[in-house]
């Protein structure tokens, strides 16, 4: 069994060869031991400086983890479990409080109370032990060893435990993963240090990634988000190489199938509808092909059904999807409902697509200001102006909404009606209508930046060589 330890990263190599004083105490009774987590775990790469502060948005420097190697993967949340967290200091109760609030953790029920291992102890010996225990433990080394061990002797089989210490020691962090603790982490923390810690102790190892959630919103009805949402999600794969569905979740209005010329016999709605039935193969069935890369969930776009499904379900669904593609660009209707606030506040980003006008500069605030306020950890929504520069429209400047917003524009399109209506009729992309378009060059772009990819190499024109040897 191996753990990982997020600070004790930057300790030479040597210091594995120390001799382990504590292993003569070592119990063969793995209580704690958790599930195998896969070969393919690693150390967290992801080391944070103290905080200036509390646990706070304006402490946590985001843009420096989303430069990492990972963040062009998605992020998983932990399933619904209980978690107890004992702390013995303020800041480690606040750090735990905050972190029980990020999207990645909120199916799971947590409750911070005051103590450590001693307290632990007391709570669990005539009372069955949560799902996950997080416990600090600021106790010289051979006291924590040796109230882990009491507590061990109460803890269900099953339950995971991180300890959360003051000993940056190696020696100290080997007898604990021997004893089966889950992870060790030493002070400095951030919240996401300590969410991924949680996160990755979920990770089902049979899963080879999660796909990342890309989720697209328009401001107001007809600022053009479907439309950019299918030509990101076609410029991922065709830009990136990478493997994309894109998910019609405007079930009644939808134009996902239009914009591809594909009408399936199944889609979005078959899976909302019998989501715990859902497996790999029912999901490939229900995609529509579009191209080697591309996948579709495409929506019935009529009005059969009053569509009253459950946010559960779309939870549910988008969870399997994500695990049959790296990227899952999600469609999102102009309308306000629960299963839309999930939506919105669970995905890995937020794109929000506006038109220079009052009512979209209104809504867009409003929209942004509830993703930031609800995701502190995250990348903050992105944000496309679209259609400017419409004839004879008066309109807002760019400069003077990027303001407004406290948000500057990722992308700034043109208004371009004929090259976007013969893309619609045609049921084609707007790279595949005019490669060279400025709109065309700004949509490639685009997807490359939020899929955190490079564009894939140009194939190399073939030689004089070549031909002959494919001749002979």
């Amino acid at each position: 069994m191996t753990g990982r330890a997020t600070s004790l990263h930057d300790l030479d190599n040597d210091a594995f060869d120390v001799a382990d004083e504590f292993s003569a105490q070592m119990d063969a009774d793995d209580r704690f031991a958790p599930k195998p987590r896969g070969a393919g775990a690693i150390s967290d790469p992801f080391v944070l400086e103290p905080p200036a502060a509390g646990p706070g948005p304006a402490s946590n420097p985001v843009g420096a983890l989303l430069a990492g190697a990972e963040a062009a993967l998605g992020e998983s949340s932990v399933p619904r479990i209980t978690v107890h967290a004992f702390c013995q200091r303020p800041n480690t109760a606040k750090l735990v409080d905050y972190a029980a609030n990020d999207r990645r953790l909120s199916r799971a029920t947590t409750e911070v109370m005051q103590g450590g291992l001693t307290e632990a102890l007391a709570r669990y010996t005539n009372a069955p032990t949560p799902s996950l225990i997080i416990c600090e433990a600021i106790e010289p080394a051979q006291e924590l060893l040796m109230a882990l061990d009491r507590l061990a002797e109460v803890c269900d089989a099953g339950t995971k435990v991180v300890i959360i210490g003051a000993h940056n020691d190696i020696t100290l962090y080997r007898a604990l993963m021997r004893r089966g603790v889950s992870e060790y982490l030493v002070p400095p923390l951030q919240p996401l240090q300590l969410i991924r810690a949680i996160t990755g102790l979920y990770t089902d190892p049979a899963t080879p990634f999660v796909g990342r959630t890309l989720a697209f919103v328009g401001a107001k009805g007809g600022c053009g988000s479907s439309t950019l949402a299918h030509n990101i999600g076609y410029q991922i794969s065709e830009c990136a190489q990478a493997n994309t569905v894109i998910v019609d979740y405007d079930l009644a209005f939808g134009t996902a199938g239009l914009d591809f010329n594909q009408d399936p016999l199944q889609g979005v709605v078959d899976a909302l509808s019998k989501p715990d039935r859902l497996d790999p193969v029912l999901l490939d069935r229900m995609t529509a092909r579009c191209s080697e890369r591309l996948s579709l969930f495409a929506a019935p776009a009529n009005l059969d059904d009053d569509y009253n499904i459950s946010a559960d379900a779309y939870e549910e669904v988008t969870t399997k999807i994500r695990s049959t593609a790296p990227y899952v660009v999600l469609d999102l209707p102009h309308l306000w409902s629960g299963w839309m606030r999930r939506m919105m506040l669970t995905v890995d980003d937020v794109v929000v697509t506006a038109t220079p006008d009052l009512a979209s500069l209104r809504n867009a605030k409003n929209l942004i200001d509830l993703v930031r306020k609800a995701r502190p950890n995250d990348h903050p929504p992105q944000l496309i102006l679209n259609q400017v520069g419409a004839p004879g429209r008066p309109e807002i400047p760019v400069k003077e909404f990027a303001k407004a917003l406290q948000v500057e524009p990722a992308l700034v399109l043109p208004f371009d009606p004929k090259l976007f209506g013969k893309a619609a009729n045609n049921g084609q992309m707007i790279f595949e209508v005019n490669p060279k378009a400025k709109a065309s060059e700004g949509l490639a772009q685009f997807a490359l930046q939020i899929s955190r990819r490079e564009a894939a190499p140009a194939a190399k024109p073939r030689s004089f060589l070549d031909k002959l040897v494919k001749r002979g």
